[in-house]
């Protein structure tokens, strides 16, 4: 539905000394193959590798730094594969202005110490040590970098290091939520849900923060292409809500129709804006055709939640966004506000009546019908589902004072009794106990909703408020 974006760029050149070159014999070629076998594997994460080569001198250094920049690379990684001048590498980054990773990576874990020694030529021996001895670079290029306020970060091991190219995939797969951030229109229908304050935001300020465009829209709009529907469509839709969710039988046909005719509408939205996100809310006058609309809005919602196109009730902007990274990392991202405490099985309950994410439900996601919408106008169709049980992450972007940050906590969606009231919800433990979890999460400041997703991955969100430049608090 969405148009493709293109593929990541990620930068890449090695730094050396070329004094070296004529001095140990095939030391460069040597060099030059690991810098190879780094951006093979690179690549596989899914990202197009620009290698600017092996930089040797100050001369190089400037080429490179045109050339990588011409690219329009997102991030760069800086492969020592040798001791090299910090002068080769501070022109690079000063052009570049994007993220540095320095790879201090190894050939090997460890040095065959009695065949090293048993060379037997000092120069031999000089210029083996030379191939090993990546580390030697890190400290000076780390002063220099401090001293320049350039920001950076760096990952040390072994080219065939398992932990290290864990950790690189990690800074590749931010990169890539990064600029999916960056190329996100997201949709604003309606408006906030009146004396929320704490979901009030600041649009500048999420533009300037996560390169988001956002798309004002009418609700007239969208009352346009509903009422332009046809029955094959409404049919089609249908046929969807029954292959991917399960319509409970005390669903009316009217409901149901009613439900399909908006998502395809949705659907329509999206794709004439290309939308990634959206936010919405509306109330108005009892009766009027827009209430029909925002009534029957949160089964087409669901699908395109499930499909990484997230839609935040509430005209919640920032859990919107909460939602897209989540979406971006393949985590899911549910909408969340919290329920219950339950102070016996210490476990804290969030749930919300949708837009739920259908990918990362435990077993069935029941569409059923509401009698009514808690504080919302109306009645319609509504989700119920919990999270899958095992690992998950709860995720809030967060507008405090002076800056926008990210709010992140580790736990465990876990079995148990959950309430069956037509909504998503789930039962979470954490690390800390419930009475503590609340309350340091609360003092942080975010909105009532939040974002949960499935799997731990604090670590690749820190790692994208690095890319980013946005703070990340981690609560557990």
């Amino acid at each position: 539905m969405l148009k493709p974006k293109s593929k990541t760029k990620v930068g890449l050149f090695g730094i050396g000394l070329d004094t070296y070159w004529n001095q140990f014999e095939g030391l460069l070629e040597k060099l030059e193959n690991y810098q190879i076998q780094i951006k093979e594997k690179i690549a596989t994460f899914g990202v197009e590798v620009i290698d600017a080569g092996m930089v040797d001198n100050p001369e190089k250094a400037k080429d490179a730094a045109t050339y990588l920049k011409t690219q329009n690379i997102d991030i760069v990684f800086l492969y020592i594969s040798t001791y090299a001048l910090s002068s080769t590498v501070l022109p690079i980054a000063q052009k570049l202005k994007v993220p540095v990773i320095i790879l201090n990576l190894q050939p090997v874990q460890q040095l065959d110490y009695k065949k090293f020694n048993a060379l037997g030529d000092r120069g031999k021996m000089t210029g083996a040590w030379l191939e090993n001895c990546q580390a030697c670079s890190v400290p000076e290029i780390a002063s220099v970098f401090n001293r320049s306020e350039i920001n950076y970060e760096i990952v040390t091991g072994y080219l065939n290091d398992e932990y290290a190219w864990n950790e690189i995939e990690d800074w590749v797969i931010a990169t890539k939520v990064a600029v999916a951030m960056q190329n996100n229109n997201m949709g604003i229908i309606g408006h906030y849900y009146g004396g929320m304050l704490d979901v009030y935001t600041d649009l500048t300020k999420q533009s300037a923060t996560f390169g988001t465009h956002f798309k004002m829209l009418e609700m007239c709009e969208l009352k346009k292409l509903r009422d332009s529907v046809s029955d094959s469509e409404i049919k089609s839709k249908i046929s969807e809500f029954n292959s991917t969710l399960n319509v409970v039988e005390e669903c009316e046909e009217l409901e149901i129709v009613r439900a399909a005719k908006t998502s395809v509408a949705l659907d329509k939205l999206v794709e004439s804006h290309n939308l990634g996100s959206l936010a919405y809310y509306y109330e108005g006058e009892s009766g009027n055709d827009y209430e029909n609309i925002v009534t029957s809005i949160i089964a087409g919602n669901t699908l395109l939640t499930g499909k990484n196109i997230p839609v935040a009730g509430e005209c919640e902007v920032k859990n919107a966004q909460a939602m897209k990274i989540m979406a971006e990392f393949g985590a899911g991202g549910s909408f969340s506000e919290f329920y219950l405490m339950d102070f016996k099985d210490d476990v804290v309950y969030l749930g919300h009546d949708g837009p739920a994410h259908f990918a990362i439900a435990e077993g069935v996601v029941n569409l059923v019908p509401l009698p009514i919408y808690h504080g919302k106008p109306g009645k319609g169709l509504s989700i119920q589902m919990t999270v899958k049980q095992g690992p998950i992450t709860l995720l809030s972007v967060v507008e405090g004072k002076d800056k926008v940050f990210l709010l992140v906590a580790e736990g465990e969606a876990v079995a148990g009794p959950v309430l069956e009231i037509g909504n998503t919800n789930s039962r979470y433990k954490f690390s800390l106990n419930a009475k503590e979890f609340i309350n340091k999460w609360s003092k942080q400041g975010p909105a009532h909703h939040c974002a949960i997703g499935i799997g731990n991955i604090a670590e690749q969100i820190e790692k994208l408020g690095k890319i980013l430049n946005v703070d990340v608090v981690r609560i557990c």
